[in-house]
């Protein structure tokens, strides 16, 4: 069997793998160099516990034992340190109560926590005491997208899998057979099945295959899809986790670096103009709260994420129609379920249907049904 892939990000390589794995013979096009979207862009949290609803948590929860079993012992792109989660407004404590009990109900592993054994897990943590109610996930953990990225497309070369850097795709045409897929280098890649892990491009590609796929405008100021991201230079600070907070999600990013999020901060986020610096400056502030040992730490990089988010917020996993020839992939939770959909994936393309995908079909989005308005975001979401 012949593939093409597009897009050489996380979720794409991942699925050229699975593929290769199964004996297909892979291409994979890539528009500009692999990581180059949204893999790049990840605050990389790989996580369940916020997943709703229940299948989509279900799905979730399966890609986090996905990271865990091809991880093994140790691995250099996944760090399995578990998420603590501290709620001090009413809001957040409310939330997280009720997030608990549900979680509880599914068997996820999750804990609450005093502040003492909070402070006990992450020693240089400022704790609120009283005023904060602290909940733990050991199960959940952070990634670096780049490095797991180089480890899948290592893994898929090693298995014949031909990666096309600077080939953006400007043509899909449905054959008799399958399908032919013209690079904008004019080549054309004849396939028996073409499938779409084209991230915040999905929509344009999906719409080569006659269907639709809407995502929320990753380019619109203020919109879910994008918010910013803030790296600080190396500081010596211990953490060895995920912390999210009411005002703030932080978690190591190698090299005695910190990766930050605001989501409140997330409304002034616009792809269009130059990052604003005040974010910058408020994002340290609110480090400095809840790790006081960073206190006057420098910003090396602040960016806007734009994340790929179909329009009801849960994952597109499917073929465009019976004919089996055209098969799409979008999600949010891209770090999270890559090492299962390289298995997933892969089974549907040849013919095994799995049931965790059932939910997520594309043709939910027919003729305007399951579009809804542009789903909210919570303390503690990626």
């Amino acid at each position: 069997m012949r593939v093409v892939v597009i897009g050489a990000g996380v979720v794409g390589a991942a699925v050229a793998v699975g593929l290769a794995e199964r004996g297909a013979e892979v291409t994979v096009l890539e528009a500009v160099r692999p990581g180059a979207g949204t893999t790049g862009t990840s605050f990389a949290w790989v996580n369940s516990a916020n997943k709703e609803p229940e299948h989509y948590h279900a799905l979730n929860h399966a890609g986090v034992r996905a990271h865990h079993a091809f991880a093994g012992e140790r691995a250099p792109w996944f760090f399995p340190t578990g998420n603590l989660e501290w709620a001090v407004t009413d809001r957040h404590r409310s939330a997280l109560a009720a997030r608990m009990e549900r979680l509880h109900g599914r068997d996820y592993p999750a804990r609450w926590l005093t502040a003492r054994q909070a402070q006990e897990l992450e020693p240089d943590l400022a704790v609120p005491g009283d005023d904060a109610d602290y909940a733990f996930f050991p199960e959940e953990g952070h990634a670096l997208p780049l490095v797991l990225l180089a480890r899948l497309l290592g893994e898929a070369r090693d298995r014949g899998v031909q990666v096309r850097a600077g080939s953006a795709v400007v043509g899909v045409d449905r054959t008799g057979a399958g399908a032919v897929v013209t690079s904008v280098d004019g080549v054309r890649h004849p396939a028996d099945v073409v499938v779409s892990c084209s991230g915040r491009r999905t929509d344009g590609m999906a719409r080569w295959a006659g269907i639709d796929v809407p995502l929320v405008d990753a380019n619109r100021a203020g919109s879910a899809a994008v918010g910013f991201l803030a790296t600080t230079e190396p500081v010596a600070v211990r953490l060895s986790r995920v912390l999210t907070g009411s005002r703030l999600g932080v978690r190591p990013e190698g090299g005695g670096r910190l990766l930050l999020q605001g989501l409140d901060l997330d409304a002034r986020a616009d792809p269009g103009r130059p990052v604003d610096g005040a974010v910058a400056a408020e994002l340290l502030v609110r480090l400095a709260e809840v790790l006081p040992a960073t206190a006057g730490v420098p910003m090396a990089a602040l960016r806007i994420g734009q994340r790929v988010l179909p329009a009801d917020g849960l994952t597109v996993a499917g073929f465009s129609d019976r004919d089996a020839w055209f098969y799409v992939v979008a999600t949010h939770s891209g770090i999270t379920l890559a090492p299962l959909l390289r298995r997933l994936v892969a089974d549907e393309v040849f013919g095994e249907e799995s049931a965790l995908l059932t939910p997520f079909r594309p043709g939910r989005f027919r003729d305007g049904a399951g579009a809804v308005a542009q789903p909210a975001r919570q303390p503690g979401e990626q």
